[in-house]
Parts: C-alpha cells; structure tokens; sequence
C-alpha cells in the first residue's frame, strides 16, 4: 500500500509541476528547435591529425622510426547555434554548403558519391606513383569512367554516377583512348553509349559538341585507375573519410612501406595536399585549421601545396608556430625534401 501511495505522489508532482511550469518548458522547446534550425553552413571548428599506418596496408612493408600523417579539419552541421557561436569562438569559420558543390542544382547524394570518388581517385595515383618511384612493378588492368558533373548548356541523357562502359561498341582502357576517339568525329554527329546505371546496362545516343579543340559529350568525368603490384595493397579508410586532399600522405606512406629507406628520418611528420595522376600536388582547402591542429599535435614537421604555402606562413606568424612547414609541388620533390631532413 505504501509503494502505491508513493507512486501516485510522484505522478502527482510530475502533473503539477508540468501544470505550473508548462510556459517555461514550452519555452525551453521552442527555444531548442530554433538554435538547432540546420542553416546552409558547415562550420570549421578545428584541425587534427592521424597516423596514415593503419590506413595503408602493405604487404612485407619496411619498418618506419617516425609517424607519417593525414591532415583533418573538425566540421560542424551548420544550424543558428553553431553559426552564432562562430563569431565567438576564436578560429572558428563558416562555410557555405554550396561552396562544396559544383554548382546548385548538385544533390547531396552526388555529392558524397564525388567525394568518395575523390577518395578513390587519390589512392589510385598514390599508388602509382608510390610503387612507380619505389622501383616496384606496376601494371594499369583497367580505367573505370564515371560522370560526375552535366554541363547545363548541353543536352543529353547522362546523369550522375552513371559509369561509361562504351562508346559506339568500343571501351577505353584509358582517358586519353576516350579523348582521341571522340577528336576522330565531327561536331554534331550523334554517338552511342552504354552506361552502368545503378546496376543496369542502360544504352541512349548523345550529341557531340565542340569545345575549343575538342569534342566533348557535356560531361565531365572521374577516372579511376586500377593496378597491379608487385606486392597488395589495401585501403582501410573510414566511411566517413573521404575527398582526395590526403594523397600526398598517402603516397608517401606507400613508397616508405615499399623502401629500405626511411624517409620519416624518426620525425612525426603531417601534411596535406591532393596527387593527381602526373604526381603533382594540388591544393586544398582549410589548411589553416589542418596547420593549427598538427602544430597542436606537436608534428615536427608540416608538408603543404605550394598554393597553399603563404597562408600557413601567414598563420604559423600569427600564432607563434615552431612546426616546420615545407612547400611541395610534387611528390617527387615532397620525397628528396623529406630525406635530407634530419631527426
């Protein structure tokens, strides 16, 4: 009897208080739905970094005395909370969600599918370029084309992710096949593809139309290479790790699994930087937070694109950095740099 009485107590309480208090809470409600209303913002609230090692697995790799490091900047979901916080908070940045997107129309879902194939695309030419300046065999099998970007100005029956197959019966094992044969036709004439969409063989005819001096389908595509070695090599990135700006860290880390050499020289060494298929390294974005967060992970040294080169200084200035920042404009120049270090 007196745990039914204490019951009917408590859900008496709880009644009354919600009877007495039901303006304040509603307020508290309202309140909450309107500071986490998502707004067209990520917010960049900071850097890292994360030892590559365990991301990049090669078979019968050399031993490494030093770390080498992927470069991470800490986002946000835009809502009015994390945006009015932005102008209190010290290094905290906004940025537009359009300013990830090709154009306004691109969905969220073609998006992350470009991102993912950035990611892709760079473990491909870190690949190549690992084993190929390690002195290790590797040969191209094949070269996947997917149609990441439709011109609005042209017509056809593309759309986004579709994978090419062929054109007029004939597949390509390389861009530059694909290039070439659409140079041997005319501006207007009408070409036949094929196209992996969503698991489906889809065919359709598209117009060619001229650009400068080429002919062109009104698509802009992304090349994914893939290769065979001398020795396996898997990728374990997270789902949630995509784009292509750790190429150049990648790479490194291939070719220093792949040679006797150690190229850390026993540094913690961080960096950024995308590869791309003729082994330079292009730029990136959010190199400042990247820069802040390995100087805070006491990195002794921090590799970045050369475009990219006057801000770090610029910031390494501002905030009284001792993180030693490299410029590189390939990886072939990243590699001598980096052994003529001394730990």
């Amino acid at each position: 009897m007196k745990r039914k009485k204490k019951k009917k107590n408590i859900k008496k309480e709880i009644l009354d208080y919600l009877k007495d208090e039901w303006k304040f809470l509603l307020f508290c409600v309202v309140l909450t739905c309107i500071l986490l209303f998502p707004l067209d913002y990520y917010i960049t609230t900071g850097g890292g970094i994360s030892d590559i090692d365990k991301r990049v697995i090669v078979e019968d790799s050399y031993d490494s005395k030093g770390t080498l490091n992927i470069s991470y900047v800490t986002q946000l979901r835009g809502d009015i909370l994390t945006y009015g916080l932005s102008y209190i908070m010290p290094n905290w940045e906004r940025e537009k969600y359009s300013d990830y997107k090709i154009d306004d129309d691109e969905t969220l879902d073609n998006l992350e599918f470009r991102n993912k194939l950035n990611l892709e695309y760079s473990n491909s030419n870190a690949t190549y370029w690992g084993f190929k300046l390690a002195g290790e065999d590797i040969e191209l099998v094949s070269s996947k084309m997917y149609i990441i970007y439709i011109s609005k100005e042209y017509k056809t029956e593309f759309k986004v992710q579709d994978e090419l197959l062929s054109i007029d019966n004939k597949s390509f094992s390389n861009f530059n096949d694909y290039k070439n044969y659409l140079n041997t036709l005319n501006e207007g004439d009408y070409v036949t593809v094929k196209v992996l969409r969503k698991n489906k063989e889809v065919e359709f005819k598209t117009k060619l139309y001229r650009l400068e001096d080429r002919n062109i389908m009104g698509v802009t595509l992304n090349i994914i290479n893939k290769y065979k070695t001398s020795k396996n090599v898997k990728f374990k990135f997270k789902n949630n790790e995509t784009g292509p700006s750790g190429g150049l860290m990648t790479t490194l880390d291939i070719y220093n699994k792949l040679t006797k050499k150690d190229i850390t020289n026993g540094l913690k060494i961080a960096g950024t930087g995308t590869i791309e298929i003729d082994g330079t390294i292009g730029e990136i974005g959010g190199v400042k937070h990247k820069l802040l967060g390995a100087a805070h992970s006491k990195a002794d040294v921090f590799l970045v694109p050369k475009e990219n080169y006057k801000e770090c200084i610029k910031t390494k200035k501002e905030n009284k950095l001792k993180i030693k920042i490299i410029k590189v404009t390939n990886i072939e120049e990243a590699i001598n740099k980096l052994s003529n270090l001394e730990g």
